[in-house]
């Protein structure tokens, strides 16, 4: 990955207020949620997917902040990654008990497949997913501890993230590069 301005995405409700400054680069992390969980998880993602990340999040909610800064980290990562990306990533990782599978296209078409022993997690990567518009496979493939197998999904999500995010040089795709316009 090579060193890029940095994107900034911002999403503003009557619930919530989340700010996440984000580039590819080493790894940095700069995390406040007001849930510790989240900022372990996001400052997890930043460090595998070598991805220099600010995020400021307030909300109301639990479930109302982990989904906006899901749907903002999911804008703000499709803006980062090149056209010329690698697109594809997949890494397993073992974390204690867990083994967590995550399996990844960055090519703008968004499906989420998995489950994970936590609903407000679950629904981070399904709304990361349509956010980003990349087609993402999560299997937890063992494992009895929640955090482990969380946190093991972050940290596999990162290492692909950071697999597909490399600028090959070239678009991989038969259709080419693909252009989306807004029209009036």
């Amino acid at each position: 990955m090579t060193e890029q301005t940095m994107v900034v995405r911002e999403r503003q409700t009557k619930e919530t207020a989340v700010r996440v400054e984000m580039r590819l680069g080493s790894g940095v992390a700069d995390i406040q949620t007001t849930i510790p969980f989240l900022d372990h998880m996001m400052t997890v993602l930043a460090r595998y997917a070598g991805l220099d990340l600010t995020i400021r999040a307030q909300g109301d909610l639990r479930h109302h902040l982990i989904e906006d800064v899901a749907l903002t980290v999911g804008a703000a990562m499709a803006a980062v990654v090149p056209a010329t990306a690698a697109r594809y990533g997949e890494r397993t990782v073992p974390m204690d008990d867990a083994l967590v599978q995550v399996v990844l296209d960055a090519g703008g078409r968004p499906y989420y497949a998995g489950k994970l022993p936590s609903s407000l997690y679950q629904h981070w990567m399904r709304s990361f997913s349509d956010a980003s518009q990349f087609t993402l496979h999560l299997r937890v493939l063992r494992g009895s501890d929640r955090h482990h197998i969380v946190e093991a999904a972050f940290k596999a999500l990162g290492f692909a993230l950071r697999q597909a995010a490399v600028d090959a040089g070239a678009v991989f795709s038969t259709k080419g590069a693909v252009m989306l316009t807004e029209g009036r």
